[in-house]
């Protein structure tokens, strides 16, 4: 019997879920919380956020459209890999997914998860679900390969700077709520610098407990892509900072959250303009949505601060074709691994401690 593995066959997006509709609401935030342990008012406002929006999130929706483009990307590019899809939290749930795929002959498949830097929560979790998945689905579950972490690609940090870039011009000369359609306006990369020298970037990213971010590379990966992008825009004036902590009070979580950060610069420093760029989020879901394009903007008006919110990757032309990228490179078809900045390409096969994280009990 040969122990040669089977052909890449398939492309698996692997992502967290969200509810499609008020009834969805409570069962997927008990499928989010189990095992953790975050006090139930916490889950009961988190549940008000969602109700503000009809109870639908928008990343099931955004992933099909992700979905629809990586189809698009990869038929240009002669790859001939079935797409499919699915989340730890809500439908399509994973074991679904991996039992249609041996259903369909799938053997062995690459993974996108949609997360672009390395922690528990981000990578080694969903590891997890897979392996769980495959063992409910037992005997003929395909094989499954994640691509490696994209957090300093050049696609993707091509793309979050278009949309910083776009949001600084945003606050000079606005143009309604319009989102870029493609990698940046033509008159935006030579001016950013000159449109506004008051305007601070703060990069946001979720928020995740002391513990867990100690065994992982979160931190310096973020603040490379950070400082990756703000080279590129040639911003001066940035920082990184968290947002949707949802962790007991007495346990330590990474910090400064964005609207203490907002109100510290203010009265410090006399902030008087900022974009806020979600680039620890691939797509505008809840926690973009609501925490900074709600509470962050509410406290930037509260004190008069010009508000810009930079576009997530979504499905720019850059960020796909990162995608497209790093199947690529998987499958063989790429001589070199493209990577900007310091810490080069990141590992394709992840250690066996990589993102270890064990809870603390306060």
């Amino acid at each position: 019997m040969s122990d040669e593995l089977p052909p890449y066959d398939s492309f698996l997006l692997v992502s967290f879920g969200g509810p499609e509709g008020p009834d969805d609401v409570m069962p997927f935030l008990e499928n989010v919380l189990r095992g953790k342990r975050v006090p139930r008012e916490r889950m009961l406002e988190v549940a008000e956020h969602y109700k503000q929006f009809g109870g639908v999130s928008p990343i099931n929706e955004q992933n099909r459209e992700l979905l629809t483009v990586i189809e698009q990307e990869f038929k240009s590019a002669g790859i001939d890999l079935p797409l499919y899809w699915g989340n730890r939290n809500w439908n399509p749930m994973l074991p679904d997914t991996l039992r249609q795929m041996r259903d369909d002959g799938r053997q062995r498949t690459l993974a996108f998860f949609t997360s672009m830097f390395s922690c528990y929560s981000g990578c080694r979790q969903y590891r997890e679900d897979i392996a769980k998945a495959q063992a409910e689905v037992g005997e003929g579950a395909p094989i499954v390969e994640k691509v490696r972490m994209g957090f300093n690609h050049p696609g993707f940090i091509d793309s979050v700077s278009a949309a910083v870039r776009h949001a600084i011009h945003s606050l000079t000369k606005p143009s309604g709520n319009d989102q870029p359609t493609d990698n940046q306006l033509p008159d935006e990369r030579a001016s950013v610098s000159e449109q506004n020298s008051d305007v601070t970037v703060l990069f946001t990213a979720h928020s995740i407990p002391l513990s867990m971010s100690e065994n992982c590379d979160y931190v310096k990966q973020l603040n490379e892509s950070c400082r990756l992008v703000a080279e590129a825009c040639g911003v001066k004036q940035w920082q990184l900072v968290y947002q949707s902590r949802s962790g007991p009070p007495q346990q330590p979580w990474l910090e400064p959250d964005i609207c203490d950060t907002i109100a510290k610069m203010h009265e410090e420093e006399g902030l008087s303009a900022v974009v806020v760029c979600p680039i620890g989020f691939i797509s505008d879901h809840m926690e973009v949505m609501f925490d900074l394009d709600e509470e962050a903007a509410q406290a930037c008006q509260e004190r008069g601060i010009a508000f810009a919110r930079a576009a997530t990757a979504g499905t720019s032309t850059s960020f796909v074709g990162m995608i497209r990228e790093l199947v690529e490179e998987r499958m063989g078809r790429r001589d070199t691994k493209s990577a900007v900045g310091q810490l080069g390409p990141w590992h394709d096969v992840c250690p066996t401690d990589c993102c270890l994280y064990t809870p603390r009990r306060p």
